[in-house]
Protein backbone atom coordinates (compact mmCIF):
# COMPACT_ATOMS: atom_id res chain seq x y z
CA UNK A 1 0.00 0.00 0.00
CA UNK A 2 1.33 3.40 -1.08
CA UNK A 3 1.57 6.54 1.27
CA UNK A 4 -0.02 9.45 0.00
CA UNK A 5 3.54 11.07 -0.18
CA UNK A 6 4.34 8.61 -2.57
CA UNK A 7 0.93 8.90 -4.35
CA UNK A 8 1.65 12.72 -4.82
CA UNK A 9 5.65 11.94 -5.60
CA UNK A 10 4.66 9.39 -8.03
CA UNK A 11 2.03 11.58 -9.94
CA UNK A 12 4.37 14.77 -10.16
CA UNK A 13 7.14 12.74 -11.92
CA UNK A 14 4.85 11.00 -14.29
CA UNK A 15 3.66 14.37 -15.26
CA UNK A 16 7.39 15.19 -15.46
CA UNK A 17 8.91 12.40 -17.45
CA UNK A 18 5.80 13.35 -20.09
CA UNK A 19 6.86 16.42 -20.63
CA UNK A 20 10.31 15.70 -20.82
CA UNK A 21 9.84 13.33 -23.41
CA UNK A 22 7.82 15.90 -25.26
CA UNK A 23 9.50 18.84 -24.96
CA UNK A 24 13.35 17.05 -24.51
CA UNK A 25 13.61 14.16 -25.60
CA UNK A 26 12.45 14.61 -28.85
CA UNK A 27 15.16 12.86 -30.04
CA UNK A 28 14.85 10.05 -27.79
CA UNK A 29 11.26 8.75 -28.89
CA UNK A 30 11.85 9.89 -32.84
CA UNK A 31 8.43 10.28 -33.46
CA UNK A 32 6.43 7.60 -31.51
CA UNK A 33 4.08 8.73 -29.18
CA UNK A 34 5.05 7.91 -25.77
CA UNK A 35 2.59 8.02 -22.96
CA UNK A 36 3.91 7.45 -19.21
CA UNK A 37 0.80 5.26 -18.23
CA UNK A 38 2.09 4.98 -14.41
CA UNK A 39 4.54 5.20 -11.80
CA UNK A 40 5.36 3.40 -8.79
CA UNK A 41 7.87 4.64 -5.96
CA UNK A 42 9.67 2.43 -3.26
CA UNK A 43 8.62 3.45 0.16
CA UNK A 44 12.44 5.33 0.85
CA UNK A 45 11.54 7.54 -3.07
CA UNK A 46 15.34 5.74 -4.26
CA UNK A 47 13.60 4.01 -7.04
CA UNK A 48 10.46 4.66 -9.29
CA UNK A 49 8.99 2.50 -12.23
CA UNK A 50 7.65 3.92 -15.08
CA UNK A 51 5.32 2.36 -17.25
CA UNK A 52 5.51 3.46 -20.87
CA UNK A 53 3.21 3.19 -23.61
CA UNK A 54 4.61 3.39 -27.30
CA UNK A 55 2.43 3.97 -30.50
CA UNK A 56 3.13 2.74 -32.88
CA UNK A 57 3.68 -0.49 -31.50
CA UNK A 58 6.21 -1.81 -33.95
CA UNK A 59 8.73 0.30 -32.87
CA UNK A 60 8.69 -0.62 -28.83
CA UNK A 61 11.87 -2.00 -28.56
CA UNK A 62 14.07 0.62 -30.23
CA UNK A 63 12.23 3.07 -27.90
CA UNK A 64 12.66 1.54 -25.29
CA UNK A 65 16.55 0.71 -26.61
CA UNK A 66 16.42 4.83 -26.41
CA UNK A 67 14.75 5.31 -23.25
CA UNK A 68 17.30 2.49 -21.58
CA UNK A 69 20.31 4.37 -23.20
CA UNK A 70 19.68 7.86 -22.40
CA UNK A 71 18.41 7.18 -18.52
CA UNK A 72 21.05 9.71 -17.60
CA UNK A 73 19.20 12.35 -19.59
CA UNK A 74 16.07 12.11 -18.43
CA UNK A 75 16.74 11.24 -14.41
CA UNK A 76 19.03 14.62 -14.86
CA UNK A 77 16.24 16.36 -16.48
CA UNK A 78 13.70 15.07 -13.64
CA UNK A 79 15.88 16.08 -10.76
CA UNK A 80 16.08 19.81 -12.27
CA UNK A 81 12.05 19.83 -11.99
CA UNK A 82 11.41 18.18 -8.68
CA UNK A 83 14.74 18.94 -6.77
CA UNK A 84 12.77 21.22 -4.30
CA UNK A 85 11.03 18.24 -3.31
CA UNK A 86 12.98 15.42 -3.12
CA UNK A 87 16.50 15.17 -1.45
CA UNK A 88 17.83 12.37 -3.20
CA UNK A 89 16.42 12.20 -7.47
CA UNK A 90 15.09 8.66 -7.74
CA UNK A 91 17.07 5.84 -9.48
CA UNK A 92 14.65 4.93 -12.96
CA UNK A 93 13.66 1.89 -14.17
CA UNK A 94 11.66 2.07 -17.24
CA UNK A 95 8.98 -0.79 -18.26
CA UNK A 96 6.53 -1.15 -21.82
CA UNK A 97 3.23 -1.40 -20.64
CA UNK A 98 1.34 -3.31 -23.88
CA UNK A 99 -1.60 -2.84 -22.40
CA UNK A 100 -2.99 -1.35 -25.43
CA UNK A 101 -1.17 -3.36 -27.70
CA UNK A 102 -3.25 -6.51 -25.80
CA UNK A 103 -6.42 -4.89 -25.78
CA UNK A 104 -6.42 -4.04 -29.75
CA UNK A 105 -5.08 -7.71 -30.23
CA UNK A 106 -8.04 -8.71 -28.58
CA UNK A 107 -10.49 -6.32 -30.63
CA UNK A 108 -9.07 -7.56 -34.12
CA UNK A 109 -9.87 -11.10 -32.80
CA UNK A 110 -13.38 -10.67 -31.91
CA UNK A 111 -14.05 -8.28 -35.09
CA UNK A 112 -12.53 -11.67 -37.65
CA UNK A 113 -14.65 -14.12 -35.40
Amino acid sequence: METTRQQKIAKQIQKDIAEIFQKEGAAIVRGSLVTVTAVRVSPDFGYAKIYVSIFPFERNERVMGEIERNNWFIRRALGQRIRNQLKNIPELQFFLDDSLEYIEGIDRALKNS
